[in-house]
């Protein structure tokens, strides 16, 4: 491929000489450790390196040429190509280096603050039970046609979705579906991709730190309902008043709105939840089903509606939708039972806003008449803003509160905790305060009695613990096994 095809539709600062633009391209890179003989390297800037750092050592490596919005650095020597948007040339170059795999697999993409990764695996299931052959990227972990593999990032750059999307066509895949971070979309990742469904679960307070405010943060979840292009379908919460702000402006997309409202096209009634899961129906243009989940709480009738809505957008029956859904029996780290024969519920979660938090104990709540003993942290170099609200959270909900130390990374664990005692202090609910996660867990399952439930709330499906000079291997599930183990619980 040529340069210039490589960079058709991608705004240039200035236009390319003619030889330039006849170099021959043999693949693309952002990275420059991976640059070989033919690259085109794209340098960004980041929140801790510039990368035109970088850029000498990818032409040495091969590179034909750098793309960067950034201007070309004085000691730079070599073919230097400034663009109006680094990330949005990366994601339009692309989709041009592997021929548009957009247009040929079927891409759902799931934007929200809480519940995205639940919906995406009930997608995965309801497309699976029909036939499809799935690629699913997410925040646990990525799925090629049933291989698993490593979620470095809940949505990776552009350039990583492409090579994605082409390797799951040459398997023969068919849908690929995508949880859509506000930074993903903030930053251009995927910037001109053509969406089949976009699905829109809610908008809570989270990532302040990245965006400032409310606003910026639900403008960031419009840009993958507005395009261009505009999805062709958009399934949107009708009980979330921001979902009416992202209806694509566009006369060729299609809604619908799925919730609890009477409004609803696709709505719940006759919910049922308890220990053994979910039961409910479905109503859908005229048409009633039943649907049963193993999944726990309330707040996934949601999260099933909306795969019931995006099965509905891909022209799957009903009867065989709801028929699929109990296939998926549950999602690492959300409200995940760890089970060892004990008389309480223990369950981890991945709540780590406030809104989440208060779900999740409601959850709790709605699944025993005895008392919920919530523990938590928050994250460290993240929204501070968030902290009060998530000890009033928990202290408002909870019987008994355990606050601990979460993900502190470069900040003091006992700093963190303080700006939870904020909002933790503004009710009488007795609690503790212990920074160390596994001496906390232990201490919220040594509070339980028969019929309690246990919520370790935070990091979910996460096996690590990041600290301010390293990160280790941690995972909530493990550590309650062992601590309910050691009590003498064999499961």
């Amino acid at each position: 491929m040529k340069l210039s095809e490589l960079l058709a539709g991608v705004a240039l600062r200035e236009t390319l000489a003619p030889a330039l633009a006849n170099q021959e391209v043999t693949g693309l890179e952002y990275d420059s450790r991976r640059v070989e003989k033919g690259f085109v390297f794209f340098a960004f800037p980041g929140s801790r390196v510039d990368g035109r750092r970088f850029a000498q050592n990818a032409l040495d490596l091969g590179a034909v040429a750098v793309v960067s919005d950034l201007p070309r650095p004085a000691e730079f020597i070599g073919d230097w190509i400034q663009v109006e948007h680094g990330r949005q040339a990366l994601a339009t170059a692309s989709r041009n280096f592997y021929h548009h795999p957009d247009e040929r697999i079927l891409f759902t993409g799931i934007t929200g603050t809480n519940g995205k990764t639940t919906t995406a695996y009930l997608i995965e299931t309801v497309l699976r039970a029909s036939g499809k052959i799935t690629g699913l990227l997410g925040t646990i972990e990525y799925r090629l046609a049933g291989e698993v593999r490593p979620s470095p990032n809940t949505t990776p750059e552009s350039l990583d979705v492409m090579r994605f999307a082409t390797e799951l066509e040459a398997r023969g895949g068919t849908h690929l579906i995508a949880e859509v971070s506000s930074h993903a979309l903030a930053l251009g990742r995927v910037y001109g991709f053509h969406f089949h469904t976009t699905v829109f679960t809610n908008l809570t307070r989270d990532h302040l730190d990245f965006h400032g405010t409310m606003e910026e943060y639900g403008a960031a979840k419009r840009r993958l309902f507005a395009g261009p292009p505009a999805p062709q379908w958009a399934v949107l919460n009708a009980d979330d008043p921001v979902s009416k702000t992202m209806t694509p402006d566009h006369p060729g997309s299609r809604t619908i709105w799925f919730g609890l409202a009477a409004d609803a096209g696709l709505r719940a009634e006759n919910i049922v939840s308890g220990f053994s899961g979910l039961r409910f129906d479905v109503l859908w243009n005229g048409r009633r089903a039943n649907v049963e989940s193993p999944l726990l709480g309330r707040v996934n009738v949601s999260n099933i509606l909306a795969a019931i809505g995006t099965g509905l957008s891909y022209g799957l029956d009903l009867d065989a939708i709801t028929s699929a859904v109990p296939a998926c029996r549950a999602v690492p780290g959300r409200f995940e039972p760890v089970d060892q024969g004990q008389s309480f519920l223990v369950a981890v979660d991945y709540a780590h806003t406030d809104d989440a938090l208060r779900n999740a104990i409601q959850t709790a709540r709605s699944l025993s008449k005895g008392k919920v003993i919530t523990l938590f942290g928050c994250g460290g170099d993240r929204d501070r803003t968030k902290r009060p609200l998530m000890g009033m959270a928990a202290a408002e909900l909870s019987d008994f509160v355990v606050l601990t130390s979460d993900n502190p990374r470069s900040e003091d664990p006992l700093a963190i905790m303080n700006d939870v005692l904020v909002g933790l202090g503004r009710f009488d609910t007795p609690y503790v305060a212990e920074p160390d996660r596994a001496r906390a867990i232990q201490i919220a399952i040594e509070r339980a009695q028969p019929g309690d439930v246990v919520l370790v709330a935070g990091k979910g499906h996460e096996t690590y613990q990041v600290l301010k000079d390293r990160t280790i291997h941690f995972d909530d599930r493990e550590t309650a096994r062992e601590i309910l183990r050691s009590f003498g619980y064999k499961g």
